[in-house]
């Protein structure tokens, strides 16, 4: 036998239960047929065999991103322009940056801007500010987590929000005390702009989209992702791109709770999980009933710390965006008709409302291994990890936002609540499932900055987030691999390299298991492979 492609001169590690290492592994029809030392390996080369050489290097499992955004960055890619805090540094910046982006568009275009994070960006920019900035074109600011937003006067009047229109259920529009607005939309009011500017975005534009967004995933050692909250317009470009051979890495949906009804035509279709092949494949359905704590949205028990943003309730607790007996009825149906539930869950509260309600699912059906999921799963206090271990609930760890947002984090909820926010050392010793995610276009594609984060429990800025919640590297990696896969029902397919599995696989600059835990932040990949194909070489 010949196979289609062999690694040589690897130290791999498979990640396999019994941390099997290897220097060589071969590949036939995408899958792992051998593992091995080099000389076994070499007599499976032949005349159409591709050989990668390692030199020594570390080899993992490709990266299993199970929550992400790919969909929504495919269109920010092409049409948005980015704002985060590496280009954005003062609000004087941010203006010109606005003014510029505004000066090149045609007339009656929406100028969108995503990543803002205020707090290493100057503030925000007052309405005033806004408006002389946009030349009259409406303006859409995207915080950085994806749940609040600023807009201009132009943006609030082409939606026809005006001084006397209410806040929408489960949303607000920031006003000063005189009733006047602050230009800060906060969930479903952020959603009335989104769907403006998400409006003219069409299947092509997601699928062209998609390859930049690839580009950046086999680069960074993702040869997997997650589709958080995926809407149907996003279903049907991949399931074109699917067609097209387009997909150079694997794609889970997420079907949204968001795009009514896309959950009730699944379950009325009887589509199941599970649903699909290898490369584009139904994982779950999702509702994202909690908030942000960056953006001090997220429900907690108790109140924020910190100053108020203007505008702000005082005192704030966060917001919920379901009422419980809606969202129970919802997610009983779902996981009834065989899909896995998962439902967003970030401060204590939100978490809290999220189990109450998985709980009454698995009340009305029972079920042994249901894989629900609390979604970010920040906020994980003693009791909730209680709840969690007895449920058999998976903690999906938003473990992306610990170097990025840590900062906003403690000066949210004050340094004593890093004690328990992402715990993972005491998740793994209560043997409560929790794979990492880095919920892009929220945080940075890359996993390796949050894999170094659970490692030293410092964000880049040197933030403490608690070293007594610190984990290994290798729990850390496994994090994002095995336990990625089988939190979306895949164990037996991808997650760590054994034989029959996908050879889905990367090789690293420097050994990120062995080596300094400051160092894995810089993490370069020299090599992705996906299914026995070189996809991305450094």
């Amino acid at each position: 036998m010949n196979a289609d492609f062999v690694l040589l001169g690897g130290r791999i590690a498979t990640m396999d239960a019994a941390g099997t290492e290897c220097s060589a592994l071969a590949a036939l029809g995408g899958r792992i047929v051998a593992l091995g030392g080099d000389d076994a390996i070499r007599d499976l080369v032949g005349p159409g065999t591709t050989v990668l050489h390692a030199g020594g290097r570390r080899v993992l499992p490709g990266i299993v991103d199970s929550h992400a955004h790919p969909d929504a960055y495919a269109i920010r890619l092409r049409t948005w322009t980015l704002v985060s805090p590496d280009r954005i540094r003062t609000r004087d910046e941010l203006l010109a940056a606005i003014r510029r982006r505004c000066a090149e568009l045609p007339p009656g275009r929406w100028a969108a801007f995503y990543r803002l994070n205020e707090r290493q960006s100057g503030g925000y920019p007052t309405l005033d500010e806004l408006d002389a900035a946009s030349g009259g074109r409406p303006v859409f600011i995207l915080r950085t987590d994806g749940h609040l937003g600023l807009a201009n006067r132009a943006a609030f009047a082409a939606c026809g929000i005006g001084a006397d229109t209410p806040d929408p259920p489960f949303g607000r529009f920031d006003r000063l005390p005189d009733g006047r607005f602050t230009g800060l939309v906060r969930e479903t009011a952020a959603h009335v702009f989104l769907n403006a500017v998400h409006g003219q975005d069409s299947e092509s534009d997601i699928a062209e989209g998609m390859e930049a967004v690839q580009d950046q995933c086999l680069a960074a050692g993702i040869t997997s992702v997650a589709n958080s909250l995926t809407p149907a317009k996003a279903i049907r470009a991949y399931q074109r791109m699917r067609r097209d051979g387009r997909w150079r890495m694997r794609m889970g949906i997420i079907a949204s709770g968001r795009d009514e009804p896309l959950i009730p035509h699944l379950i009325g279709a009887g589509i199941r999980s599970g649903f699909g092949d290898e490369w584009l494949r139904l994982i779950g359905v999702e509702w994202c009933p909690d908030c942000s704590t960056s953006g001090r949205t997220a429900a907690y028990w108790d109140p924020y710390q910190g100053t108020p943003v203007p505008g702000e309730p005082v005192p704030n607790t966060g917001m919920l965006l379901y009422e419980k007996e809606d969202l129970t009825r919802r997610a009983t149906a779902a996981h009834a008709a065989g899909l896995q539930v998962m439902i967003e869950g970030v401060g204590d509260r939100g978490i809290d409302f999220a189990l109450d309600v998985m709980e009454a699912a698995l009340a009305a059906h029972p079920a042994e291994d249901h894989r629900m999921r609390v979604e970010h799963c920040c906020y994980v206090t003693p009791p909730i990890l209680a709840r969690l271990k007895r449920g058999g609930f998976v903690d999906s760890s938003a473990t992306g936002f610990m170097d990025e947002l840590g900062e906003a984090y403690a000066a949210n909820r004050g340094q004593d609540a890093m004690r328990w926010m992402w715990p993972h050392r005491s998740l793994i010793d209560a043997g409560v499932p929790a794979p990492g995610h880095s919920d892009f276009a929220v945080c940075r594609v890359s996993p390796w900055t949050a894999i170094a984060a659970m490692v030293t429990r410092r964000t880049a800025g040197g933030a403490d987030l608690d070293a007594r919640e610190a984990v290994t590297a290798r729990e850390a990696v496994r994090a994002y691999t095995w336990l990625g896969a089988w939190a979306q029902r895949e164990e037996a397919e991808k997650g760590s390299l054994e034989p029959g599995k996908l050879a889905d696989l990367i090789v690293l600059d420097r050994d990120v298991l062995d080596g300094e835990a400051a160092a894995i932040a810089g993490t370069v990949v020299e090599a992705t492979v996906v299914g026995g194909v070189l996809r991305h070489r450094a």
